[in-house]
């Protein structure tokens, strides 16, 4: 089994495997910030948890539901931030980032429908900003999100990160010291 969709699917099911392959929502949404975050992720070199930007963002999730948002759901691969009427719940600081939390989001859909067999709806909700955008898994959606996992497998599989390259997320980014310390 080669291609890295079925490796995917076929590990997240347990299935006997050669190479087990994972995707989480966080390395879906850095493969659309910075192939080179995801690296690092992926070969488990560790962010600054204290990141104003990270604790940022854990602190919206945990208070923009009235404390049904600190503990997420977690099955298999994917951790969800919360359920709502059936519809499962993205939630981030800011949409300063919408695509990537868009395919984030959509990789959710996509892991429910294609590997436990449930079909749901998301939202994406900034509470900070007070806005909330539907989000169905389309045709169009799927093939991004299988386009995306095979791009992760390859960004993952390398021996080195990519360059860094500079880009308008840099100064706020965890692992910004890492990248142009030298």
């Amino acid at each position: 089994m080669t291609d890295p969709v079925e490796r995917l699917v076929a590990t997240a099911r347990g299935e006997p495997v050669v190479e087990p392959f994972r995707v989480t929502g966080v390395m879906m949404q850095y493969y659309h910030v910075c192939e080179r975050e995801l690296w690092f992720e992926a070969n488990d070199i560790e962010i600054d948890r204290g990141n104003h930007n990270i604790a940022r963002g854990t602190r919206v999730d945990e208070s923009a539901y009235g404390g049904r948002g600190e503990e997420n759901l977690r099955l298999g691969m994917i951790s969800i931030d919360l359920l709502e009427d059936g519809r499962v719940v993205e939630v981030k600081p800011s949409s300063a980032l919408l695509e990537p939390a868009r395919m984030q989001l959509s990789y959710y859909l996509w892991y429910l429908d294609r590997v436990a067999g449930v079909e749901r709806d998301g939202v994406l909700a900034h509470p900070t900003e007070r806005q909330r955008e539907s989000v169905e898994l389309t045709a169009n959606r799927r093939a991004k999100v299988e386009a995306a996992i095979r791009g992760i497998h390859d960004v993952v599989s390398r021996e080195s990160p990519p360059e860094a390259t500079e880009k308008p997320v840099c100064e706020s980014c965890a692992f910004h010291d890492f990248c142009w310390c030298c």
